[in-house]
């Protein structure tokens, strides 16, 4: 019985942080309209970085190169491709003016990095804002570069966007890939609001020429093989420097992984990743995750064993309000409307499915990667 009210009143604490969260932090995905952001249209390099990604050029360069901007270059980074990703670039050069090449090889020092790849086009790049994205993504919208250039001041030069996946129909896979990257989307959004910038993604990330030299490139992570997205906004972003973009056309999308097996490995890869976050962050991102995984363990507990259940039930249904709440505003702000039926199932699937990503981890590191 002792040990029945520790727990319940763990419980309550772990309710108390989930609310937190769920009511507070994640209510912040929100943004001004563009009337009060910058009508300056800079100049911009728009980078991809390709590795073996011919067939994708092929479907994914048109809605860049179709982009409504007046004044934009796209920067092709050819990094040490087998296949014939370099002709593929080197066709559509012919037939646009604005196309720049990099073809990269292999040296000793650098095989196999993205890093030294994205370096030598960042340096190849005529313009000081750049955009990025990758070669099996594409803008939902002609109007991307505009959208997300418009987010850039003196003040602000990180603009975060949203990578959304392809919906897929009538796969559960899918869902669960969306509703991890809604997750994952909801917490960077809402911490770079309360002046936390801790993340941003390839897909969809833009930032300055200047801002990436003052910082040395990615120097001080470049021996870790990924993390050219995530781990340079770490360490450089900040209050001041960092914009959040949430304008419907401002979003792009990507294909998503088709197996689970093929998935894991690219999230296992992700949160290895995460480690090398700044300590404020990793801690704040450790108390969500472990408060998710305590509220169902000490949910299941309390009930099955019907202590104080009337309360245990309702602290669980005031902490899936705040939920639904906020989670379901920020699912229609980023066009992912067709998870909310879903949250609940997804949600246990998600945190199992990370729990044993952290055993894995725990028992031997990643081996593969892109």
């Amino acid at each position: 019985m002792i040990i029945l009210h520790v727990l319940f009143y763990i419980f309550i604490v772990v309710i108390i942080v989930q609310l937190f969260f769920y009511a507070y932090v994640f209510s912040k995905v929100k943004q001004k309209s563009h009337s009060n952001l910058t009508s300056n249209k800079p100049n911009i390099s728009v980078i991809v970085c390709a590795k073996n990604e011919a067939n994708n050029l092929e479907m994914f360069l048109p809605s860049i190169l179709n982009q409504d901007y007046p004044n934009f270059e796209l920067v092709l980074i050819n990094d040490s491709s087998t296949d014939t990703t370099l002709k593929v670039m080197e066709r559509f050069k012919t037939s646009h003016n604005n196309i720049k090449i990099v073809n990269v090889k292999n040296i000793e020092a650098f095989w196999g990095n993205k890093k030294y790849a994205l370096t030598l086009g960042i340096k190849a790049a005529t313009h000081n804002h750049l955009l990025f994205t990758d070669a099996d993504s594409k803008p939902v919208s002609n109007q991307w570069i505009n959208e997300m250039s418009s987010c850039f001041s003196n003040d602000h030069q990180i603009v975060l966007g949203y990578g959304s996946y392809a919906k897929v129909k009538k796969s559960f896979l899918n869902k669960l890939i969306r509703f991890e990257t809604l997750i994952t989307a909801v917490q960077y959004f809402s911490y770079s609001k309360l002046g936390q910038p801790y993340m941003g993604v390839g897909r969809n990330l833009a930032y300055t020429k200047d801002l990436f030299f003052e910082a040395r490139g990615f120097m001080d992570h470049m021996h870790i093989k990924s993390g050219d997205d995530d781990l340079f906004v770490n360490q450089i972003a900040t209050a001041e420097n960092t914009v959040i973009c949430l304008s419907k056309n401002s979003f792009t999308e990507s294909l998503p992984k088709k197996s689970y097996g093929d998935w894991i490995i690219q999230k296992r890869r992700h949160i290895t990743t995460a480690k090398h976050y700044k300590t404020r962050h990793k801690a704040m991102l450790s108390l969500f995750y472990i408060s998710q995984f305590l509220f169902f363990i000490l949910s299941i507990v309390l009930i099955s064993t019907l202590f104080y259940w009337e309360i245990v039930v309702g602290l669980i249904g005031l902490r899936y309000l705040a939920l639904f709440i906020n989670l379901t505003l920020a699912a229609k702000k980023l066009e992912e409307k067709d998870l909310i039926p879903f949250f609940p199932i997804l949600e246990i699937f998600l945190i199992v499915t990370q729990f044993s990503i952290f055993i894995k981890n725990l028992i031997s590191k990643p081996n593969r990667w892109k």
